[in-house]
């Protein structure tokens, strides 16, 4: 009798095992169906290691996958999804950035309205380093406000100023006719590029940055096009600004992330359908293994995943995988304009968030100085 309950009393344990596992995967993972998604939630607040600093930093990790010049991957592990979507709206609407902000038109006979040559320089990314400017001064002095007709050369050191003056004029030594349309033997500066963009140095800038180092981040970029006859002669105010005042301002093109897929194989999947099955998901996510001259499934590269459920539609398939998405890991993607490497505008990121922490914990520390200002 006793036996038996203690055979009883372990089956129960058993149980309460596995469901306390299947309890804690379901906290933790994101569970694809064919047409919804299970336990699609955060973390749960209520748990005591998500307020846990020591555990925090042990469940903590980052790891680069890919660092290029401007394009960056990496992995963000052991964080809830609204930290790691701070970090991704800070990207892209708080780090500083320079950009063309004022653009003095004297001449502009080319098709294009002013208006919109205004917007097109404005949108070019600039390498310029925004950390060695101070943010742009909305005021002249006294208190007065500045109402962008101030001297272009006579400017604070919060503004870079540029040049662009191109005139086209037919080629001398063009031989050919008017019907061969060769535009590039025919015409000089025909086509106005970001390359012609000239920095123009005010005051002591020159002594503090190389001309290298200023300028259009690719010379390429096309402005306009002209005929002979026509010409642009502008100048441009570029300063410092944040994305939330304007799209220009942004230091990415892109900056995205994505939950890292679990690919589960609940069963052995062997023969045709091992095929079948690989077939279902991008190139890598499956691999085929050949065992005792059998094609066997098994589980390659889950983060190439795209998540598109195909494997689900097919009746003979669906019930042999699960697929799972893990809650805190992130899959982070960021691609730079240019101006600044994708880890520098990450780290900016957390800089800015710590500041944004420390001054909450100023105002709740002094709460009446705050209510006064």
């Amino acid at each position: 009798m006793e036996k038996a309950k203690r055979q009883k009393h372990k089956s129960s344990t058993a149980d309460e095992d596995v469901e306390q596992t299947i309890c804690e995967k379901m906290r933790s993972r994101v569970v694809l169906g064919a047409e919804e998604v299970h336990s699609d939630c955060p973390l749960d607040p209520s748990r005591d290691d998500l307020w846990d600093l020591d555990k925090f930093k042990e469940k903590l990790s980052i790891k680069v996958v890919q660092l290029e010049k401007d394009e960056m991957e990496f992995d963000l592990v052991g964080i809830d999804f609204s930290l790691a979507n701070a970090f991704r709206r800070i990207m892209l609407a708080e780090v500083p950035s320079m950009a063309v902000d004022k653009v003095f038109i004297y001449n502009n006979t080319s098709i294009i309205q002013d208006e919109v040559l205004a917007h097109r320089l404005g949108l070019i990314p600039y390498k310029a380093d925004h950390r060695l400017f101070e943010m742009h001064k909305k005021e002249a002095g006294e208190g007065k406000p500045r109402d962008g007709n101030e001297d272009p050369m006579n400017v604070d050191q919060d503004t870079l100023v540029f040049k662009l003056q191109v005139k086209c004029k037919k080629n001398p030594k063009y031989k050919g006719t008017s019907r061969d349309h060769d535009l590039d033997e025919m015409y000089i500066d025909h086509k106005v590029y970001s390359k012609h963009i000239q920095w123009v140095p005010v005051g002591d800038q020159r002594n503090y940055y190389k001309a290298s180092d200023i300028g259009p981040v690719f010379d390429d970029i096309l402005i306009a096009k002209l005929r002979p006859g026509q010409q642009i002669d502008i100048v441009m105010h570029c300063v410092k600004g944040i994305g939330k005042d304007h799209v220009k301002f942004q230091p990415v093109a892109t900056a995205s992330y994505r939950l890292l897929p679990e690919i589960i194989l609940k069963q052995p999947v062997v023969g045709e359908k091992a095929q079948r099955l690989k077939a279902c998901f991008p190139k890598g996510v499956i691999r085929v293994e050949n065992i005792d001259g059998q094609d066997v499934a098994r589980v390659g590269r889950c983060r190439k995943d795209t998540c598109s459920r195909e494997v689900l539609r097919h009746e003979d398939l669906k019930d042999c995988v699960e697929l799972t998405r893990i809650k805190d890991h992130f899959i982070f993607s960021i691609e730079s304009v240019g101006a600044l490497p994708p880890n520098v505008i990450f780290t900016e990121a957390v800089d800015i968030l710590m500041q944004k922490c420390q001054t909450l914990l100023n105002e709740l520390d002094n709460p009446a100085s705050s209510s006064m200002q």
